[in-house]
């Protein structure tokens, strides 16, 4: 009887430990080759790197040999990513151009031509302002009648930007930005000094980026005036696509009353052929420095800069169209100039401006250059 009773014990706690063995976890298999798991558990998955920018002032390395996705500090003037579809949605046009037929048609010319969305393009125009200071700009009062011209017009347009703060400021500028200036110039093949002077010219070296809304300064220009309107809706139309390329929010973007953008103030459709991403953080930000100075030289060499070649020289009165003249106080200067000049002038068609851009850029050089001779350092440009 003792033994029977015992089998039983037995048989009970044989299916008992048999049932314990059943439930016990299937062990997992490393997803890692050639690596044992002995724990039975499936590894954590790696954390994403957040890249970040490794780039120290102090340091010689040019920032452009690291991946650099987000700035350590945020930048003058920067643009939040914002997916073009985010927040602007209405199913019919309101506000100040509700009934304004043309910008129903340009709607519909974007919905079709490039895919996008009509209750995206209701809502941004909904909230358009028609902008009464940019009509005025672009519509001035008629003139009396034609003015002469008064002595002293280059003396005067040279005295905006061959201040002592400009060339100060330019120095700080190229200090600060020194390896982007550096590696811009070599890749594009365009003398630094003169991707400085542009954006002294342009806007102070970031000081003046313009606080227009440039949405809304294209919407008055393309649909409220007339003399360039034509113009002006390529541009709001070349500035839909960029902000829909590099996921600004369209009514962010400040700068010009005529639309200007950035540092270098690129208009939308320049944007779009010539800004470059050359911090490579995955979109062309011209509000950032790097790639501001990144896209005014390719500005430069796509307009044929030839490197180390001159710009302009004083002469004498001649007959010859390669010899301009500027007036001052003292009387006409008399200046050769060279294809470089001419590529200057793609920027902004002016004899002044371009002879502008050339002496600060030459003085800021100049600056640069005994800043280094007295602190040691040795300037190879």
């Amino acid at each position: 009887m003792a033994n029977l009773v015992y089998k039983r014990i037995f048989k009970i706690a044989l299916a008992v430990l048999l049932a314990g063995c059943a439930s016990e976890p299937v062990r997992q298999q490393s997803e890692y080759p050639g690596v044992n798991n002995l724990h039975g558990t499936i590894p954590p998955v790696p954390k994403q790197r957040k890249y970040t920018s490794n780039y120290n002032r102090q340091s010689k390395i040019p920032p452009m040999l690291y991946p650099e996705f987000e700035p350590i500090q945020p930048y003058p003037g920067r643009i939040e990513r914002a997916p073009y579809s985010s927040s602007y949605e209405a199913l019919v046009l309101t506000g100040t151009y509700a009934n304004s037929p043309a910008v129903r048609d340009f709607i519909q010319h974007m919905v079709h031509k490039y895919g996008f969305s009509e209750t995206y393009l209701n809502g941004l125009f909904s909230e358009a302002h028609r902008l009464d200071s940019v009509i005025r700009l672009e519509s001035p009062a008629p003139s009396a009648g034609p003015s002469m011209p008064r002595p002293g017009s280059w003396t005067r347009y040279r005295n905006k930007f061959l201040t002592d703060a400009h060339i100060s400021n330019g120095v700080e500028f190229w200090r600060n930005n020194a390896a982007a200036i550096q590696q811009a110039s070599v890749t594009y093949g365009v003398d630094p000094e003169y991707i400085v002077g542009i954006i002294g010219v342009e806007t102070y070296f970031g000081k003046n980026f313009g606080k227009t809304c440039i949405f809304d300064a294209l919407t008055t220009l393309s649909f409220d005036t007339y003399r360039r309107a034509s113009y002006f809706r390529t541009e709001l139309e070349n500035f839909l696509l960029m902000t829909r390329d590099e996921d600004f929010d369209p009514r962010q973007p400040q700068g010009s009353w005529a639309g200007a953008m950035g540092y270098g103030q690129f208009m939308p459709s320049s944007f779009r052929k010539l800004a470059v991403d050359f911090n490579k953080d995955g979109r062309r930000d011209l509000w950032h420095p790097k790639d501001a100075v990144g896209s005014v030289a390719n500005y430069f060499s796509r307009s044929g800069w030839q490197f180390h070649n001159p710009v302009t020289k004083r002469t004498g009165p001649a007959d010859d169209p390669s010899v301009i003249e500027l007036s001052t106080y003292e009387g006409n200067e008399f200046w050769r100039i060279y294809p470089n000049f001419k590529v200057i002038k793609k920027y902004n068609n002016s004899n002044k401006y371009a002879m502008a851009v050339h002496q600060l850029a030459q003085a800021i050089k100049l600056r640069y250059q005994q800043d280094y001779a007295a602190g040691g350092g040795y300037l190879t440009n």
